[in-house]
């Protein structure tokens, strides 16, 4: 099935260049099946490359999936239209009643700042709070994730002297894991962050599992049982040229930065940088939006109340 997304998106001429099969709302409307409902809460400032980047992973599964964007209504965007945001976005006040199996929240150039001192700090932690009865699985990337695990488990970030920028060998620490089905031993992500989660500041009984996790980064990916929970601290959503945006971006702006290690062909930054990371992507996703599909209920209003209590509710359709 393909994906189901706004009429107009500019992300629907993308996805169908690369063959991503999508599903324009007059067409879905008629069709006699409930879609996956996913939001994404979109906190990147160029907001059109990180919808493509998503509807592009989650528009891979065999099932229909109706993608909602969302964005901070206490915030004022200044890299996106607000042409686009009328058309396209939510605000999280205009979607709080609606429930979802699937809720995106993505990262924030504001690493450094502390928590607090986020403009949108207190709308987020509702959002967070919100998810626990609203949503049967959420999956936090990169500043999302950090700010999650931080609000759920009091679990600190830690600024690094060095920003960790560029691509890096991670290991698979639970094969087993569902949602690392079908991934290998070690394997390549992209990393781009100022700060860090540690393994030393998880809580000891448990509660996180660390499915992914590189020598030369530390952490990227944990699974929380209970709160059916995902935190991914690295980029692996990002565009092949991702990295090198955020580079020649700085460069210009003539900001201390090095080459991103690992990424550009022979480290040079005129050559052209090779993808080593996409088919992991699309297996995270697809494997996330599986277990998802087999554990929520049919009913989305079930969500958040006794009956999905033992996510063991099946989509029977």
């Amino acid at each position: 099935m393909p994906i189901r997304i706004p009429d107009g998106l500019p992300a629907r001429d993308a996805l169908v260049r690369e063959g991503v099969q999508v599903l324009d709302e007059s067409i879905a409307t008629r069709q006699d099946i409930r879609p996956m409902q996913i939001g994404l809460l979109n906190l990147m400032p160029n907001k059109i490359e990180t919808e493509t980047q998503i509807a592009r992973l989650v528009g891979a599964t065999p099932l229909q999936v109706e993608l909602t964007l969302v964005r901070i209504g206490s915030h004022v965007a200044r890299n996106t239209s607000e042409e686009h945001l009328i058309s396209f976005y939510h605000t999280w006040e205009e979607v709080k009643d609606r429930k979802f199996d699937g809720f995106i929240i993505t990262g924030a150039p504001i690493e450094k700042l502390p928590y607090e001192e986020v403009s949108y700090w207190d709308e987020l932690t509702e959002i967070f709070e919100w998810t626990k009865t609203h949503v049967h699985s959420s999956f936090f990337i990169c500043w999302g994730a950090m700010a999650a695990v931080s609000y759920f488990h009091g679990v600190p970030k830690h600024l690094l002297e060095q920003k960790a920028f560029g691509v890096y060998r991670h290991h698979n620490r639970k094969p087993e894991s569902p949602f690392l089905m079908g991934f290998s031993d070690d394997f390549s992500i992209s990393v781009s962050r100022w700060t860090e989660v540690r393994r030393e500041d998880l809580p000891k009984d448990g509660t996180l599992d660390v499915l992914m996790e590189s020598d030369e980064t530390g952490l990227c990916l944990l699974q929380e049982n209970q709160g059916n929970r995902l935190y991914i601290f690295n980029h692996i959503e990002y565009d092949s040229t991702s990295l090198e945006a955020e580079y020649r971006r700085d460069v210009a702006a003539g900001k201390e930065i090095s080459v991103p290690a690992n990424y550009f062909q022979d480290d040079d930054p005129t050559r052209t940088p090779k993808n080593r990371w996409r088919s992991h992507a699309f297996l995270l996703f697809g494997n996330w939006i599986n277990q998802m599909y087999q554990t929520t209920p049919y009913n989305l209003e079930d969500i958040g109340t006794e009956e999905s209590g033992d996510s063991k509710v099946r989509q029977s359709r």
